[in-house]
């Protein structure tokens, strides 16, 4: 396992984060707390050190899991939850993203994974209601407190994430060092805003759902095409599409000529743009597989090949931009500057 800085501070994780929503089985299905433990400490074996949990993943009982099984060496993980989603029906101030569920929230995860801090403490989803200049005052103050190290964004528009940011660097209050957004080869328009907000800010970058709810693991795949009637009842039509699937089909070949799965194809190609896969199994075995992609190389042409397969459209004002830049730069400036427009 290698190490990064996440964003612009000085904290050291692993390059994979082990998500935790498969803790537990209060959903049906998932990883019991033996399972559990066996991950948290297969995942230590390898390097890693960075975990992330939220306070309603399989309602409270990840947290509770994640606890149990760093309790011997709590100082030596990164233990990273969230706070937004609400636990009580009854109570329309137990979600958002205000103040007073922050407070709440925060305390009911420490008392479930059986500590006085947390090392990131992230906004789980933006509440569209509560203003910036509040939740950056109340994250700074918890920080502020000791229960919290560093803070972040998870699933939040660029423009909050910016302002929030700006505002948190010029009244000098704690400021956001990572973002997590959905990020795999299936989901990639988070390369129109969000990830060149946060590479410009200072922001580390976290990838969830990086095999796309599985359709990156070769399940969909048969030797060398996409399974015939391959359905999941968890899936919807739009995310088993014949592109969908077809790019499943291409990672599958890729991972044949590497000598690989398709799973740890998928992940190293994450790993190469920077960003830190936020890994989640249901049992050992899953996990031990998603760490192979510690040991996968990809070569340029490959990586170049899976690019291309699954580009998006980057939309204005990207391409716009892109398509004038003689107009914008100069003629010919574009190639001949050391310093590359963002838009390239």
């Amino acid at each position: 396992m290698r190490y990064t800085l996440l964003g612009d501070s000085g904290l050291r994780v692993s390059e994979l984060a082990l998500g935790t929503m498969t803790f537990g089985t209060d959903w049906g299905w998932g990883a019991t707390e033996a399972d559990a433990a066996a991950q948290v400490e297969m995942f230590a074996e390898a390097g890693g050190n960075l975990i992330d949990t939220a306070n309603r993943y399989t309602e409270g009982t990840a947290e509770k899991y994640v606890g149990a099984a760093i309790r011997g060496d709590r100082d030596r993980w990164v233990v990273a939850t969230k706070y937004t989603l609400f636990d009580r029906a009854d109570d329309p101030n137990a979600a958002g993203n205000q103040r007073k569920n922050l407070m709440r929230s925060l305390e009911a995860s420490l008392r479930r994974l059986g500590t006085d801090y947390v090392d990131v403490l992230f906004v789980h989803a933006w509440d569209g209601l509560t203003p910036v200049e509040e939740v950056v005052r109340g994250l700074d103050d918890v920080v502020r407190a000791g229960k919290a190290h560093y803070v972040g964004f998870s699933d939040t528009p660029a423009w909050v994430a910016a302002r929030a940011q700006t505002l948190a660097q010029k009244e000098g209050r704690t400021p956001f060092s990572t973002i997590q957004v959905p990020y795999s080869l299936a989901e990639r328009t988070v390369e129109r805003e969000l990830v060149p907000m946060a590479r410009s800010l200072g922001m580390g970058v976290m990838g969830w759902a990086p095999l796309a709810g599985g359709l990156l693991s070769g399940k969909y795949v048969a030797d060398g095409r996409a399974a015939t009637g391959a359905v999941d009842s968890r899936r919807s039509a739009k995310e088993l599409s014949p592109d969908r699937l077809a790019l499943a089909v291409e990672v599958a070949r890729v991972a044949e000529a590497v000598g690989a799965s398709s799973s740890q194809v998928a992940l190293a190609w994450l790993l190469s743009r920077g960003v830190i896969p936020i890994i989640g199994a249901r049992t050992p075995g899953q996990l031990r597989d998603n760490l192979g992609c510690l040991d996968v190389e990809l070569p340029e042409e490959l990586l170049a090949g899976l690019d291309k397969v699954s580009r998006v459209s980057l939309g204005f004002p990207v391409e716009f931009l892109g398509s004038m830049s003689d107009l914008v730069l100069g003629p010919g400036m574009e190639q001949r500057l050391d310093a590359r427009p963002a838009w390239r």
